[in-house]
């Protein structure tokens, strides 16, 4: 299952800035776009587990109950694949930091054995223009471009290793994606002998998760806090609407 989903969170790891004593554990660890991306990520995972839950164990007739005896599996299954989905997750952060750190080393080698300036201006242009571009005029990016070509020219490159802070942002995520689940284990206790009822709350509350991280989204990137909580719960009632019929 995280294999699926991977792609959709193939992002840079970003380095965190140094932590101010009134920043939460979690805010030292990550940063606000990757907590709410491992939170949807990882509920995503358990929706996908629970609604394939009933087909893989029961086929798919919609018509049969799910025996008492499979909540303790689907409970043992279900805080395996998102543990996992957490671990995996955590190693791929800080692997990703350390390959971007790489690529800033190959950026500053190749910036440092231009031949020429233009060829200098050019390889941070390539590195830089989507960003500047709709937003600046030639003249600003080239003045712009020759002093960070300037500024870079000198510059010692550090070894590309990992560092604890990679390591902390990777503990965060597996950290991360095991907390935010935690809401949609609740109903399996509360409704502990009536499994069919136990899943169908645990998506509901799944859904509420998702509607606050994508307000918390909306409201950190500065879209539409309810838009975006609404098409997140939207997505994953789709995925549920779809493997009703199917035996989900």
């Amino acid at each position: 299952m995280s294999v699926a989903v991977r792609p959709a969170t193939a992002r840079l790891a970003r380095n965190r800035q140094h932590a101010t004593p009134k920043e939460s554990f979690l805010n030292r660890l990550l940063d606000p776009i990757d907590r709410l991306s491992e939170t949807i990520f990882s509920i995503l995972i358990l929706l996908t587990f629970t609604l394939a839950f009933r087909i893989i164990k029961l086929g798919a007739d919609p018509a049969q109950q799910i025996p008492d005896t499979y909540v303790n599996e689907l409970l043992r299954g279900a805080a395996g694949a998102t543990l996992a989905w957490g671990i995996i997750d955590g190693i791929m952060y800080a692997l990703m930091a350390l390959f971007e750190r790489g690529e800033r080393h190959r950026l500053l080698h190749q910036l440092q054995t231009a031949t020429t300036q233009e060829e200098g201006v050019q390889i941070v242009a390539d590195e830089l223009d989507y960003i500047l571009e709709p937003i600046t005029g030639a003249e600003q990016r080239r003045q712009l471009y020759d002093d960070v070509l300037e500024h870079l020219r000198n510059g010692r490159p550090q070894r590309v290793r990992l560092t604890s802070q990679d390591i902390a942002g990777g503990f965060g995520s597996v950290l991360v994606a095991v907390i935010a689940v935690i809401p949609s284990f609740v109903p399996f206790l509360l409704f502990y002998n009536a499994p069919s009822l136990a899943i169908r709350a645990s998506n509901v509350v799944s859904f509420v998760v998702l509607f606050i991280s994508g307000y918390q989204w909306g409201k950190h990137t500065g879209a539409n806090p309810w838009a975006t909580g609404l098409l997140l719960a939207g997505i994953a009632a789709i995925m549920v609407l779809i493997a009703i019929p199917l035996g989900g």
